[in-house]
């Protein structure tokens, strides 16, 4: 699913609008719409480990908006460091 497991934001509708000419403003005899298409507005979702408060640990995803504010306590990974792959050489 596309949406976010903290806030549920989804996808949102709406339309793209090919115009041609040229602007009144700029000389032309304004600006027409020569097609309308629809299209979908994305949230932007990240993959995230996250400790939930009874101490599990689940990969889930996550708008940025929700990460920038904090409301998302990430899991600790302990991944391959360089450190580690130097000293084992």
């Amino acid at each position: 699913m596309k949406h976010c497991a903290i806030c549920d934001k989804k996808p949102l509708m709406g339309r793209s609008i090919a115009r041609r000419g040229l602007a009144k403003k700029t000389g032309g005899i304004g600006k027409k719409i020569t097609g309308i298409t629809h299209r979908r507005f994305f949230p932007n979702l990240q993959r995230v480990k996250v400790r939930f408060p009874n101490g599990t640990v689940r990969r889930v995803k996550v708008c940025a908006a929700c990460l920038q504010a904090g409301k998302v306590q990430k899991a600790v990974s302990f991944g391959k460091s360089k450190t580690t792959a130097v000293q084992a050489a």
